[in-house]
Order: C-alpha cells, then sequence, then structure tokens
C-alpha cells in the first residue's frame, strides 16, 4: 500500500509528538492539531502569579526511549535539554514520624532500609530489585517496545524455551500479595506498592507484574531542567524543525470517514484539513463514546467507567512550606491504605486520609535562594469527573483538609487558598471522554493490560497513540505508542 502523503495529529501529548516526529523524520507531511494553547498534553505548564509550575508527571525514566526518538529525527536529546542524574529518588514519610530516602545506589537505599528497619527488609529489598530487573528485561522487547499482542502472541515472543521466564512475571498473583515475600514491614509494602498507582491502580488488585516499575526508577530517573513541560517543548521543536506544522488552539469536532476510511478532520470553527491518515493522541473513550463524530464509534472498543484509573486532586502552589524537609519528590502515606483504594474504587469517595504526593520543583541540585517553592500537591481521586463530581463545588474544604493532613507530618503550607486546583471535572474537561482517569483504563486483574487497544482501529486510517494505548500510562509509554503508531501508519497496513 502507498504511504501517507499528509497525516494529522490529535493532540500534542507525548505520544502525539512523538508520531510527529517519526512520521517528518520519513518524510511524511504532517500537521499536529491541539486544541490548547501549548504542547504537552498532560506534561502541561500552570501559572500561578506568573510563576510556571509543571503540573502533570514529574518523574523522567526510561531515557533510552527519548534517545532513540530524538536520534531517529536526526537529533540529539543531549543538547535539547538539559538533565541531570538524581541521586535520591524519593524520600518518605509516615505519621508515626518515621521517615525513608530511597537511592539510585541499591546498596545505599539497602543500607538505608536496614537502619529504617532491619537487615531483613533490606535483603528482601535487594532480591526485590533483582526479580524486578528480570520481569522487566522479559518484557521489554516482548511487550513493552513491541506492537500490542495478545497472551498467546507474548508468549510465542518470549519464546517455548523462556517459558518459564514469562510464568517469572507472576501476572496471577497480586502485586500487594507478592510484596509480603520479600518485606514484612507494612510502611515497606506501603512505599513499594505505590509504584502501582503510577499507571492508575490499586496495588491491592493489580498483578505482580507492575514489579517492573521498580527496576525502570533503579535504572535511573534525571531532573529536567524546565521540568517535564521541558521535554515536550523540546519533541515540538524537533518536529517542527523536520517540517511538522503545528495549529494550537485548534479544537477536532470530527474525524471525517467515508466508505469506511479516515478521508480528514473538521475543526469546531467548520475548516476541514484532509488527510490520509489520522493519528489520534487522546484517550480512546473518546472514540468510542462518538465525541470525534459518529463514524468513529465503531473504531475502537469502549471500556465501562467502572474500568477506569485513577483521577486526582491536584494544587498548583507557590507557597511558603516549614517544618518539614521536602525533597523534589515526597510523599506522604496513609495510615489506612487499603482504605484508601476501597473508597476509590469501589465507593467512588476521594479518600478520609489520602497518601499525599508533593513535587517540590525548586528543591534540585541547584541552590533555592526564594522563599517559596513551586509545589505540585497531589491526591488519589476516583476518575468520576463526568458523574457528577465537582472539585470547585468543595475546593476550599478540599484545601483546608489537605494541608491540615499535612501538618499531622510536621508540615506547613502557607499559600492562598486554593491556588490553581484541578480534579476529575476538570481533568475530564481538559482529557475528554476520561471521567478524569489519567492513565487510560486500570491494569486490574491478569489480562487488563491485553486489554488496551493497539495503534490500529478497525476504520482504515485511523490510528491511536497515548496512554490509554499499547503499551500504558506514563511519558514514556505514551512516547513509545506514539512510535508504534508512526510505525503502523509507514506500513500502510
Amino acid at each position: 500500500m502507498t504511504r501517507p502523503r499528509h497525516v494529522i495529529v490529535i493532540g500534542a501529548g507525548a505520544g502525539g509528538l512523538a508520531a510527529a516526529m517519526d512520521l517528518t523524520s520519513a518524510g511524511v507531511d504532517v500537521t499536529l492539531v491541539e486544541r490548547a494553547e501549548d504542547v504537552g498534553g498532560k506534561m502541561r505548564l500552570v501559572r500561578v502569579n506568573e510563576t510556571g509550575i509543571n503540573a502533570g508527571p514529574t518523574v523522567f525514566t526510561m531515557r533510552w526511549v527519548f534517545d532513540a526518538l530524538f536520534e531517529q529525527s536526526n537529533a540529539s536529546f543531549d543538547s535539547e535539554l538539559a538533565l541531570t542524574p538524581a541521586d535520591r529518588l524519593a524520600r518518605h514519610a509516615w505519621l508515626d514520624g518515621s521517615q525513608l530516602d530511597l537511592w539510585a545506589d541499591i546498596d545505599q537505599s539497602a543500607d538505608a532500609i536496614a537502619a529504617f528497619s532491619n537487615s531483613e527488609n533490606a535483603k528482601g529489598y535487594v532480591q526485590f530489585c533483582q526479580d524486578s530487573q528480570a520481569i522487566f528485561e522479559t518484557l521489554k522487547s516482548t511487550f513493552i517496545n513491541a506492537p500490542k499482542p495478545g497472551p498467546f502472541d507474548l508468549g510465542l515472543r518470549v519464546g517455548l524455551h523462556r517459558i518459564h521466564k514469562l510464568w517469572q512475571t507472576r501476572p496471577f498473583d497480586t502485586y500487594w500479595s507478592r510484596l509480603a515475600a520479600y518485606f514484612s514491614d507494612p510502611r515497606l509494602q506501603q512505599l513499594f506498592g505505590r509504584y502501582s498507582t503510577y499507571v492508575g491502580s490499586s496495588p491491592f488488585l493489580t498483578p505482580a507484574t507492575l514489579m517492573l516499575i521498580a527496576h525502570v526508577e533503579q535504572d535511573g530517573v534525571w531532573l529536567v531542567d524546565g521540568g517535564m513541560h521541558a521535554v515536550a517543548c523540546a519533541m515540538r521543536d524537533v518536529a517542527e524543525r523536520n517540517g511538522a506544522v503545528l495549529r494550537l488552539g485548534a479544537d477536532v469536532a470530527k474525524i471525517l470517514v467515508k466508505d469506511r476510511a479516515v478521508t480528514g478532520i473538521e475543526l469546531t470553527t467548520g475548516e476541514r484539513i484532509a488527510a490520509d491518515a489520522v493519528v489520534f493522541n487522546g484517550d480512546s473513550a473518546a472514540l468510542a463514546q462518538g465525541l470525534l463524530g459518529a463514524d468513529t464509534t465503531r473504531a475502537v472498543t469502549g471500556a465501562a467507567p467502572e474500568k477506569r484509573s485513577l483521577s486526582a486532586l491536584t494544587w498548583c502552589a507557590h507557597a511558603k512550606v516549614s517544618g518539614f524537609d521536602l525533597d523534589y519528590h515526597t510523599v506522604f502515606f496513609s495510615d489506612a491504605y487499603r482504605d484508601e483504594f476501597e473508597r476509590i474504587f469501589k465507593q467512588r469517595r476521594v479518600p478520609e486520609t489520602p497518601t499525599i504526593y508533593i513535587c517540590a520543583q525548586d528543591r534540585g541540585p541547584a541552590p533555592h535562594a526564594d522563599d517559596r517553592d513551586r509545589l505540585l500537591i497531589l491526591i488519589n481521586a476516583p476518575a468520576d469527573g463526568d458523574r457528577g463530581f465537582s472539585e470547585q463545588d468543595q475546593s476550599d474544604a478540599l484545601w483546608q483538609k489537605t494541608r491540615a493532613h499535612l501538618a499531622q507530618y510536621g508540615l506547613t503550607v502557607e499559600a492562598d487558598a486554593p491556588n490553581k486546583l484541578t480534579g476529575p471535572n476538570g481533568f475530564n474537561a481538559l482529557f475528554p471522554g476520561t471521567g478524569g482517569a489519567l492513565y487510560g483504563r486500570a491494569n486490574h486483574g491478569p489480562f487488563a493490560t491485553f486489554a488496551r487497544p493497539g495503534a490500529r482501529t478497525s476504520i482504515k486510517g485511523i490510528y491511536l497513540a497515548g496512554g490509554s494505548t499499547h503499551p500504558g500510562a506514563g511519558v514514556p509509554m505514551a512516547t513509545l505508542s506514539g512510535r508504534l503508531a508512526a510505525q503502523a501508519v509507514l506500513s500502510g497496513r
């Protein structure tokens, strides 16, 4: 089949930007359409009193994904961005006053765990790291960096002679139950169970396969000058240098289909743009719900709202803090961890005593002279932003309650309330069709990850990218999804 001459990419998040980069580097004419006034998608920048605060993903990992992407576009990732390896991965705190820092160096973390808990848990941590690395290595080329497989296809890719390696990814064990094999200390089970929330899921319902996320962090975490939004800007710059046409503030009303094949798009202004193919870098649920026209509903199978991943309540604040020494990444753990996820996924309620994450964006390697910190404060919430939940109706109460909860750990946050609050309702407005879910569908159960759609759809010329598609949520995974979509477009199938 003839290679497309003109491709429209809808959505300038990580997946859309990556697809645009690969397609332009292959000589395809690309128009990148984004309804917001800036690129980045979830890697967005929010201004509080003229101060820019990164309001989306904050952890940069899997650098190899971006090195390969930029090299394909005849660019250098190092030349486009300034990155500093993080020595400390994160600081963790509990209501009993205990604290634990995890480090990039495994031995240093093991020593810290021994001092925090005991030597047996330190040994368990070393084994946990080894096993998480083995899972990652089994799945890196066969699943993560490859077109969407089914369970049988994955077995063939791993190889019958290595099928025991696939079994060792433990898809039929829950993540939480598996953690007990490594850690007797419930605080450590909380800490490492939190990795499931990186893909918007509960550690009590996800498969133990998600241990691989621990290895992703151990393999390297970087602090990006300018934050994650700067990564999106660098991707935009390379795509534009290679010829991509970027149209910001352009809202797509529908994807045009004729005779079960895509013909282009129509903007809300009525303007039509013809195309040979369209890469949709939004949540696939928007297509299934007909938000881009009735003709797209059959392109992909939608998921029930109960299958959605976590949403969040996030505050962007330029605030004075005292009483607790924040690191760049700090996690304040709930003392009712199981209840937290029960409330979100079963009762569809914001937790009474949530775990709170803070990204203090001025606590990097450079000295911080200001008396205020740029903060992103996040608690997990149900993705019910299209079913009656409105965070704005209770914004003041939520802010005061969160500040009071942080005060129990010794942290005082002095900022004008409520600053810039975004919750399920706001995220649903930013990312239609999601209800505010930030990671597509939840990875609950051994086969949930196979339920994510791949790049190809049932409509000729419509392709998918983004965190709701294979290989999954998170900036590196969404970036890989964009590359897989570009490959599918270029293959002409």
